[in-house]
């Protein structure tokens, strides 16, 4: 499906066709979970985020520029995490969500058969990991562009309408992100990085 698609679906919703919603909520909720991951501590505030995000859509039902869906989403998503930590600082008590004692456990997929070599399966969840990793170490501007354009395929428009910065400062932090981040996974043995 493309950017078309997600206006024909848009528009579908908005004629009461529920089903035209749930089919934009399937195609986005996990990449805008892992998105919303990126910048919280657990993955109970990133799919509940993500759930308000779209129910944001759904309830005020706003006009949405042709083939702007995702990136409209995105920008919601963008505001509630700002959201989320001016209000987590208002209140300052006690939380074990604070606590992170969250042991990550990668599948290797719904099926173990389906994995042809699981050494493969694990080098792969292991770059990953690492990718992950050296994210956290850079800035946090530059992660949000990085993931944006490369992880979730945003246009530099769409990328510069969600962390509502012009053109310019997407360029900027894309080219100074790339470096970054080559530097990181230097760091940790990564030399073939592009």
């Amino acid at each position: 499906m493309n950017q078309a698609d997600d206006t024909a679906l848009y528009e579908a919703f908005l004629e009461g066709d529920n089903s035209a919603y749930d089919s934009l909520m399937i195609k986005y909720g996990d990449a805008l979970t892992m998105y919303l991951k990126g910048f919280l501590e657990s993955w109970e505030d990133a799919e509940d985020l993500m759930i308000e995000a779209f129910a944001r859509i759904m309830v005020k039902k706003p006009k949405i520029e042709s083939d702007h869906f995702k990136a409209y989403l995105y920008r919601i998503a963008h505001n509630l995490v700002s959201h989320f930590y001016s209000s987590r600082k208002k209140r300052k008590d006690f939380s074990l969500d604070s606590i992170d004692i969250e042991v990550e456990c990668d599948t290797l997929g719904e099926n173990p058969s389906d994995v042809s070599n699981p050494y493969e399966s694990f080098w792969d969840d292991e770059k990953k990991r690492i990718i992950r990793t050296c994210l956290g170490r850079i800035n946090e501007d530059m992660r949000e562009a990085l993931w944006l354009f490369y992880f979730d395929n945003l246009s530099y428009k769409d990328t510069a309408a969600v962390m509502n910065v012009n053109f310019k400062k997407i360029d900027n932090l894309l080219t100074r992100g790339r470096k970054c981040l080559k530097e990181e996974l230097e760091k940790e043995g990564i030399t073939d990085a592009y």
